[in-house]
């Protein structure tokens, strides 16, 4: 399957996705239904077996979303993410050119990268595909997106950027403004929000892939005004927001 994300992506388009850290199979489906680009299955913060996020890609796919997977810190993530049929991966905390490096070569075959190749996967069709074929498809498919979410990646951004095979880079945002003392304020520390803004300054100046997260409809827009082509949404703020808003809206009628 082609990953339209990324051709999307490196086309100059916008795409729009979800952040799911809850296993929801059914909630996949709706949101295809809606018309998402992609979901981000995660597992870095959700609490997922193999065989869960396994099934979640089966349903991703089911309604033609693209399904990425925001790794753990598990040296093995990356290779079970992409075994299980993920498209793309977030890797969290990649600080330096070495960590960069360092995920390509867990993401992709050799000569490329040092991925473990096995044919008796989801991701090969279970042994229908292999050979030459499925490696370069496979190589080529896939979504590289690191995440910069420290003073230190924020330092070596260029670096970490200029590392072939690294497609995009994602801005946490939240993990930002902890990691720089702003615990309190968050990521609307006006400190933190110039760092972001020269992050995107740099990306848009250099022609370079970036995403970010957002809670809502207008946070979406301002990241793609900024030059983002990657928003993912926090699902769990949207079903949030959903019940706070119906039931604070049932209260006041019935309380009239």
């Amino acid at each position: 399957m082609i990953n339209k994300v990324k051709r999307k992506i490196m086309n100059g388009e916008k795409v729009l996705g979800v952040f799911l850290g809850i296993y929801a199979p059914s909630l996949i489906e709706m949101i295809g239904y809606s018309g998402y680009d992609f979901v981000v299955i995660d597992d870095e913060h959700g609490a997922f077996s193999h065989s869960e996020i396994e099934n979640l890609v089966r349903a991703a796919e089911l309604v033609d979303l693209v399904p990425i997977i925001r790794v753990s810190y598990d040296a093995s993530s990356i290779q079970k993410a992409l075994d299980r049929g993920a498209k793309g991966i977030q890797v969290p905390m990649v600080n330096t050119k070495e960590d960069a490096e360092l995920v390509v070569k867990r993401a992709k075959f050799p000569p490329l990268g040092q991925r473990g190749a096995a044919f008796a996967i989801r991701a090969a069709r279970f042994g229908k595909d292999g050979g030459e074929s499925y490696f370069n498809e496979a190589d080529e498919n896939v979504l590289i997106c690191v995440h910069i979410e420290t003073p230190e990646a924020v330092k070596n951004f260029e670096e970490i950027m200029s590392v072939p095979g690294i497609d995009m880079a994602f801005l946490g945002s939240t993990d930002l403004s902890v990691n720089m003392g702003y615990k309190a304020e968050g990521a609307q520390h006006p400190e933190v929000q110039r760092v972001i803004q020269d992050l995107y300054e740099v990306a848009n100046e250099k022609g370079l892939k970036i995403g970010s997260v957002a809670a809502n409809a207008s946070g979406a827009v301002k990241g793609f005004e900024m030059g983002a082509c990657y928003i993912g949404i926090t699902g769990t703020s949207v079903i949030s927001n959903a019940f706070d808003e119906l039931i604070n809206e049932t209260i006041k009628i019935v309380e009239d």
